[in-house]
């Protein structure tokens, strides 16, 4: 079981985002990576994601792009 206290602490790793409880994954309310929960403990590395449908890397995420976009890098 997730601690739901935990789930309010907790922010996406790439955008900052809040982050939603969805069945044994939490996932990014705003990019759409969903990191799995093992054993209670959420994976909340980028490299272990489930990437959204459409990206195949994460530099395809929409956050990555946008902070890309406002630093002038992209």
């Amino acid at each position: 079981m997730f601690d739901k206290e935990l789930l309010r602490i907790l922010r996406c790793p790439m955008g900052k985002s809040e982050l939603r409880l969805e069945n044994d994954y939490l996932v990014c309310i705003q990019c759409g990576p969903k990191f799995s929960i093992q054993d209670g403990i959420p994976v909340m590395l980028i490299e272990e994601a489930e990437l959204p449908d459409g990206c195949s890397n994460p530099e395809q995420l929409p956050c990555i792009i946008e902070n890309a976009n406002k630093n002038g890098t992209h």
